[in-house]
């Protein structure tokens, strides 16, 4: 039999060579991510293999799965190793190598395989690693799913048998990248900034936007995993600025920003100014909305109030629900509402037919927002962004939070925005008028000023977001009335950036 996973054990001894380390909390909301070394071993991430064996066998599907992984100095080894327990549990393991998360998800249909473990740590800093996981295309694993191979990591409730094989698929990016660059060539001559910090993006972007018909500047598009000039995140404003240098210095139309893993695209404008992925979503909204009547969109909590109060979307008929933060929980949303697309700050946008299949993918993004410019000959992104309602919107700030008190913080803050309306009082100046607590607290005061406070899925943090449609000072408004409430709680530590 294989050992129980120990929370704990100290590197550089014979435990930690013999036994398998699982830290609990690495079993996130819609994932799994650890600090590799430190919060799990190789022999864990074996367990967690033979544990993904029996949930695939518990929830029905096929025991047949597609593998790949992100480009980092330790993830093939990660691999290896989930593929190992993956074939002890009797897993068809189909590996398609190094890969952007996406080409994981589009193997899925390409081979016909059901089920998915891709190693990536996505954005997070290198010493981190993850796996993302699914057992019914297009969706990813949410919290029952998670919580389920949790118990059965760590309780080693495995059920190994013989049957297992392995299937190296090789030069499949050729496969992935022919099914996005399969289309009319762009009639527009667009000059691209793409940035990919470095990261896996960089095998595969810059070929894919050349073959729709841009002329690329790479930036920063060579592969090197000790990610020298700054962590792949569109999400982050260092990346943005290098960005915005490149777009300027080559007069380039647009630039795109590509994370860690390739699913989610950031965009810089023309002028250089970064459009945050909610602005960039309403963009999009529009221009799909104008070809398809009635649209529907899911967008995430932490997304601009833009999406409801658009003139030009109220307009055209489009219709948009908000939901919980986190690329499953959208995935899914999406996917039940039947939605044209879901739309997430963080920069995962979700593309139905006919536009996707219905999973996040950076390139499916930056495609989506060319054909948007290519439909709009004579305007430029920034006359695009310009023509959006004014608001007044902070990037996402996250004070550090261990995880073993966030989820529990959180809920103390909701409970305080709670109270403070059942008494009729007054946040930053004004009444409340909605709280939306399906994934934290969403406070909006009179005047349509927002502010949220949630718990990341992925990281030991809290994430903050601020937006105003009346001014730059009310969004400071509702950033101090929200962090004026995070600092009564001593747990809560310093933000990773702010306004």
């Amino acid at each position: 039999m294989f050992p129980k996973p120990k929370s704990a054990l100290v590197p550089n001894t014979y435990a930690y060579e013999s036994e398998p380390m699982v830290k609990a909390t690495g079993f996130r909301e819609y994932d799994a991510r650890w600090l590799f070394g430190k919060e799990i071993n190789l022999m864990g991430i074996q367990a967690l293999g033979m544990g993904l064996g029996v949930l695939i066998s518990e929830l029905g599907a096929r025991q047949e799965i597609v593998t790949g992984h992100d480009f980092r100095g330790y993830s093939a080894s990660i691999k290896y190793a989930l593929i190992s327990g993956l074939l002890a549990s009797g897993c068809k393991v189909h590996d398609i190598g190094l890969c952007v998360t996406p080409m994981a998800y589009f193997a899925q249909f390409d081979l016909d395989v059901p089920c998915v473990a891709m190693v990536t740590a996505s954005h997070n800093d290198n010493g981190w690693t993850g796996v993302k996981m699914g057992a019914n295309r297009p969706l990813t694993f949410g919290p029952d799913e998670m919580t389920r191979l949790k118990e059965i990591v760590l309780n080693s409730q495995f059920r190994n048998k013989v049957g297992g094989s392995y299937q190296f698929h090789e030069n499949f990016p050729a496969r992935y990248i022919a099914d996005l660059t399969n289309r009319p060539k762009l009639k527009r001559k667009l000059k691209v900034v793409v940035a990919c910090g470095n990261g896996t993006a960089g095998a595969f972007a810059p070929q894919v936007m050349e073959a729709i018909g841009c002329e690329v500047i790479p930036l920063d598009t060579n592969l090197d995993y000790t990610f020298p000039k700054y962590n792949p995140n569109p999400e982050d404003m260092e990346m943005l600025h290098a960005i915005r240098d490149a777009v300027l210095q080559h007069k380039a139309d647009v630039g795109l920003g590509f994370d860690g893993d390739g699913d989610r695209c950031g965009v810089v404008d023309n002028t250089g100014e970064e459009i945050f992925a909610d602005k960039v979503g309403v963009m999009l909204a529009r221009d799909m909305s104008a070809i398809h009547k009635d649209a529907q969109f899911v967008v995430d909590v932490k997304s601009t109030g833009l999406f409801v109060t658009d003139p030009v979307l109220q307009k055209q008929g489009a219709r948009t629900t908000y939901w919980k933060t986190g690329h499953s929980y959208m995935k899914r949303r999406t996917h039940e509402l039947g939605a044209l697309a879901g739309f997430e700050k963080s920069g995962h946008f979700f593309f139905n037919k006919p536009f996707g299949r219905g999973y996040d993918d950076g390139l499916v993004s930056a495609i989506a927002v060319c054909d948007m410019l290519d439909r709009a000959p004579g305007k430029s992104m920034a006359d695009l962004k310009n023509a959006l309602p004014k608001t007044w919107s902070s990037p996402t700030m996250s004070p550090h939070c261990e995880d073993e008190a966030k989820y529990g913080i959180v809920d103390k803050v909701v409970k305080h925005f709670e109270a403070v309306q059942s008494r009729g009082e007054k946040v930053a100046g004004q009444p409340i008028r909605d709280l939306v607590t399906v994934n934290g607290v969403r406070v909006t005061a009179e005047d349509g000023s927002w502010g949220l406070i949630r718990a990341s899925s992925n990281k030991p943090e809290l994430v903050v977001v601020v937006e105003s449609p009346v001014s730059e000072q009310r969004m400071r408004d509702m950033f101090e009335a929200m962090d004026s409430v995070l600092r009564t709680h001593p747990e809560v530590g310093e933000y990773n950036q702010k306004i």
